[in-house]
């Protein structure tokens, strides 16, 4: 790649800098050296800290975690997809699978991953040649160690991002000082992945658990988080991709080995609740990313820090995406970039089921700073909320210090239900219960009303699959899953024939309501389930109202504003509008990649465009 893709420099200052006051991220405090010579940086265990804290800036802001790869990478799929109308160069060409070659909004994200191992790559060669990692004191050695395990992690994390998005990406393993070229081919994704899980498994022997090391807080990588991104990044190497050479989704014929990695990585982290398990109260693992912490079980196991009130550090969530806030209102304005498929609201079990009410923005917020409902077409996603953090509702301020969930114990468990299950050919009865465990937090109050769970492999797989629908909407995961899975196209297809039977009001949706009759209500600040039980609509209680004809006439009652419901999704904006459309532009064998940016192919001519584009 060209110097303009990968810089060959340290860059310690940049980040040296830059400090935080919230005690949970000050890890981040740090004085800046006073030189990025490498002789200097790593002759120091807080200069080094200062290099690998450098790597982990490559994960925060605008272009990473904090807005794009968030918020618009993972859509669309049978969850979310962006707020808008298509255009190919922007972030509504990546929803619609219509992204353009010279689309900014990946453009930007591709040098910021690249940027990102080009500086693990510098700590990686240089941290195991200081004299302090080889003949160091024993407390020194430790530290060292920890902090090249964090490089390993942070490098594997980059290219794991750009192997999904983009396939056979170039990919090397030293500063482009030491590289034969800086205008590398494409390699093979298999190569790079076997590479990456070598690392980590290097990385997890030099990197302490959560409790060795308290003051990370889930901020860097410990052993959990460790474990957890190399089941997740074995899944991957072991599942369905579009290959550059078939050009179809093809999965490895020794795919299971890649699994039982996952199985076992899975099962270590399970077998250590002390250091991370599941939060008994769902809505609290999202309040905890902005701000106040509620998540003693540490089911937050790593997450992306947004910090500084700028583009380059914080993170847009809350802003950009989540709930969505008039303007007008105390609150000033946010929300309302992603919205939920209309069919995804009536995936959950509306009686039973929290996750629901947290994971889909059914309300927004007036100019009057009150709650009505959304149409059913114009939901949003509910997991980052402005009115969750501490904000300054009369500023014009787009960042507020929300973090990015990249790895929970809840996937943790799900991992392990999958790979338990492709393993023996049917689910083993751990399982079977880490899968109830998801289910059992989501159904709190119910939990012996679940659903039934299959015993044989098919029926598991299934419903495995739409656990996971369930448990991360919005979380930018269920793109990949179904990718990996190969059933992205098939999903799709289902998808568009749930959006008509909705429209027809038929099957699954027979009694779903033409329109419901609202009034503006108190926003109650409390939890999500009770926001959307106290919503004022006309006919009794909202999941009631959700699945009844009502008067199904749109003049409403006195005092009442209409809502369009099922009258809001119709054939044209939900399917077919080459606007708006659902995952219009997608084409099965072609649409699972990116583009590759054109400036970059302009830049690197050793490089191949990915089929199709």
């Amino acid at each position: 790649m060209n110097n303009k893709f990968i810089k060959s420099a340290l860059m310690v200052m940049a980040i040296g800098a830059l400090s935080i006051t919230t005690s949970c991220k000050k890890y981040l405090d740090l004085q800046s050296p006073s030189t990025s010579s490498p002789d200097v940086v790593f002759e120091s265990t807080a200069n080094t800290n200062a290099a690998i804290i450098a790597v982990y800036n490559r994960l925060c802001g605008d272009n990473g975690y904090g807005s794009r790869i968030s918020t618009l990478f993972g859509l669309s799929a049978d969850d979310f997809k962006t707020s808008g109308s298509y255009s190919s160069s922007d972030r509504r060409g990546i929803s619609m699978y219509g992204a353009s070659s010279d689309n900014t909004d990946l453009t930007n994200p591709f040098l910021q991953l690249y940027s990102g191992v080009e500086r693990a790559n510098i700590c990686i060669k240089y941290i195991p040649t200081s004299t302090l990692y080889t003949t160091g004191s024993a407390a020194d050695q430790t530290i060292m160690k920890r902090y090249l395990g964090e490089a390993l992690t942070l490098r594997a994390q980059f290219l794991y991002e750009l192997i999904r998005n983009w396939g056979d990406v170039p990919a090397s393993f030293v500063p482009s000082a030491d590289a034969e070229t800086l205008y590398g081919a494409n390699v093979d994704r298999n190569k790079t992945y076997d590479q990456m899980l070598a690392d980590l498994k290097m990385a997890e022997d030099l990197v302490p658990w959560r409790s060795g090391i308290t003051e990370y807080g889930s901020f860097r990588f410990t052993k959990g988080a460790i474990k957890g991104l190399r089941a997740r990044i074995a899944l991957a190497r072991g599942g369905y991709s579009l290959r550059s050479g078939s050009h179809t989704m093809e999965r490895p014929a020794d795919y299971l080995t890649y699994y039982k990695i996952a199985f076992d990585e899975c099962l270590d982290i399970m077998n250590n609740r002390s250091e991370h398990s599941l939060n008994p109260i769902y809505e609290n693992v999202f309040k905890s990313l902005h701000g106040t912490r509620l998540d003693d079980a540490h089911e937050l196991m790593f997450e992306v820090a947004a910090f500084g009130s700028n583009a380059a550090t914080d993170s847009k969530l809350g802003y950009y995406n989540g709930i969505r806030f008039n303007s007008a209102s105390t609150f000033g304005s946010g929300g309302g970039g992603m919205n939920a498929i209309p069919t995804y609201f009536y995936e959950f079990n509306a009686t039973r089921d929290c996750r629901r009410d947290v994971t889909i923005g059914v309300f927004e917020i007036t100019a009057t700073s009150k709650k009505i409902i959304n149409t059913l077409f114009n939901m949003t996603d509910g997991k980052f909320r402005k009115s969750w953090t501490t904000f300054n509702g009369s500023s014009a301020a787009q960042t507020f210090g929300v973090n990015w969930p990249m790895l929970r114990f809840a996937d943790v468990l799900l991992m392990y239900a999958e790979a338990d299950n492709e393993i023996n050919g049917a689910p083993s009865a751990a399982a079977i219960n880490a899968l109830q465990e998801v289910q059992k937090r989501a159904y709190a109050g119910f939990e012996t009303q679940i659903p039934t769970t299959p015993t044989d492999k098919a029926g598991f797989f299934t419903s495995i699959v739409k656990e996971r629908l369930l448990e991360f909407g919005g979380e930018g995961i269920r793109k990949y899953d179904l990718i990996r899975w190969n059933l992205i196209a098939s999903k799709f297809d289902e998808t568009r024939t749930k959006l008509r039977a909705l429209i027809a009001g038929t099957g699954a949706y027979t009694g779903v309501p033409d329109y419901v009759y609202a009034k503006e209500g108190n926003y109650l600040l409390g939890t999500s389930v009770n926001e959307v039980a106290t919503l004022d609509l006309y006919g009794g209680t909202p999941n009631n109202v959700f699945v009844s004809p009502g008067l199904g006439v749109s003049a409403a009652p006195t005092g009442y504003t209409t809502k369009n419901w099922r009258r809001a999704v119709t054939e044209d904006n939900a399917i077919t509008s080459t606007s708006t459309g659902f995952a219009l532009y997608f084409e099965a064998n072609k649409k699972e990649l990116f583009p590759y940016p054109k400036t970059a192919l302009i830049e690197n001519t050793s490089m191949v465009q990915n089929f199709g584009y």
